[in-house]
């Protein structure tokens, strides 16, 4: 049965890990490893010079450059540092920012936008044409927080080893708490890490619902040289559901090609 737009705002606020605006333009939108964890070899950022924020930006992925998808600035939506993101455990922070579009590591020189898929090329499409796929993904919000992050020397192979330390450490679940909302993680599981980068890392998160059922979200962290990249993904249609967002491919993709 189809939720109504008032227990879909519900859930998106239990579940929330990013700011009230966030989950407040969505729901007014619906109503109009390492390499152990299958990454690819880790090569060494051999004594890396961090990128500024200033040249981060203009790394990110811009309008245009992903077929299919919207791209937005994120400027309203997501967490602005480290320290509104907090953790019950110290060695789950970095799996929680990596989540809200932060660093996963040590460093002032991050940025962050959004990708949300777009479902309008279903609407140009002959009647006949149409999938049950476009007609589901047209009522779906799918949403992906896009962060990257630059280091010194060393930094963005320690920022990815402390992702894949939390995956293991936090196993069995934690608490987030961001802009006054908490998210209760019950399950982090390692998931196949991507490609294109020199040392990638994935996990997936299960989060209670509070009373709504499970809802379960991925999240994929790329390093390609110092700058570390992020992707969280969130489909507003699935949740509590407890099926998975997939992270697109077609973004880690175009995101990784502007990166090398």
């Amino acid at each position: 049965m189809k939720r109504s737009s008032g227990a879909r705002t519900a859930a998106a606020v239990a579940v929330s890990t990013l700011s009230l605006a966030l989950v407040t333009g969505c729901s007014t939108e619906e109503s109009g490893g390492s390499k152990s964890l299958g990454s690819e070899s880790a090569a060494p950022a051999q004594a890396a010079k961090a990128r500024t924020a200033g040249e981060l930006e203009k790394l990110l992925l811009a309008e245009g450059e992903v077929k299919g998808y919207k791209v937005a600035s994120g400027d309203d939506t997501l967490p602005k540092s480290q320290s509104v993101v907090k953790t019950d455990k110290a060695a789950c922070a970095p799996l929680a920012w990596a989540m809200a579009g932060l660093a996963p590591g040590d460093t002032d020189a991050s940025v962050s936008n959004t990708v949300t898929a777009d479902p309008s090329d279903a609407a140009s499409k002959p009647a006949e044409d149409v999938t049950e796929a476009d007609i589901e993904n047209a009522f779906s919000v799918n949403m992906t927080f896009v962060g990257l992050s630059s280091y010194e020397g060393d930094g963005a192979e320690k920022a990815v080893k402390a992702v894949s330390d939390g995956i293991a450490a936090c196993s069995g679940g934690f608490t987030i708490t961001a802009q006054g909302e908490t998210q209760k993680i019950t399950k982090v599981s390692s998931q196949q890490a991507p490609t294109g980068g020199d040392e990638s890392v994935a996990f997936s998160v299960v989060s209670d619902m509070d009373g709504e059922g499970t809802a379960t979200f991925n999240t994929q962290v790329v390093r390609i040289g110092g700058t570390v990249s992020t992707y969280y993904t969130v489909d507003f249609a699935q949740l509590g559901t407890g099926k998975a967002a997939e992270v697109p491919s077609a973004v880690v993709d175009a995101q990784a090609a502007k990166l090398k």
